[in-house]
């Protein structure tokens, strides 16, 4: 039984693009960085937002630590975090933790949240917590930060 050449276009075509079109969107999805609305801050360099992360930058004020929550490897959103801020593969990013604590330079690696749910969750519930999170996901009664002046979805934001 042959199938009608335009008939096997069209399932090829059909196929490709349910195949394509999620890694694509996958792609343009931009990360918010969420935190308590009581953290006094709003808005982040990109440099001072590396340094946060990196746990060069330990607290918020002298009285409020930074508490990282980083997503689980295989996340997406980890993912992003070690390409765009740690700019380090994944046995980079675990060997540059293991050395940082070893020469007590931090306190402790980031805390690992396995969903978006979760990150959201312990950052409500964590003074000074922050978090990278899916900018769709991000619940009421959460700050997202701007980062060069600019929020998720804006022209210029880093996070994608």
């Amino acid at each position: 039984m042959h199938m009608p050449l335009m008939n096997r276009r069209f399932l090829i075509a059909t196929l490709a693009a349910a195949v394509l079109l999620p890694a694509l969107r996958a792609q343009d999805i931009d990360m918010a960085i969420v935190v308590r609305p009581d953290v006094p801050v709003d808005n982040l360099s990109f440099a001072e937002l590396r340094h946060v992360m990196r746990g060069d930058r330990q607290f918020w004020t002298p009285n409020l630590r930074v508490t990282l929550l980083v997503r689980a490897p295989v996340a997406r959103e980890r993912d992003i975090v070690l390409k765009t801020l740690y700019q380090m593969s994944e046995a980079q990013f675990r060997q540059y933790w293991i050395a940082k604590v070893f020469r007590a330079e931090a306190a402790a690696g980031p805390r690992i949240v396995y969903s978006n749910e979760m990150s959201a969750e312990l950052v409500a519930a964590i003074p000074g917590a922050i978090a990278v999170a899916d900018a769709k996901q991000v619940p009421k009664g959460l700050k997202v930060l701007r980062i060069d002046g600019h929020l998720p979805g804006e022209k210029g934001y880093p996070l994608h």
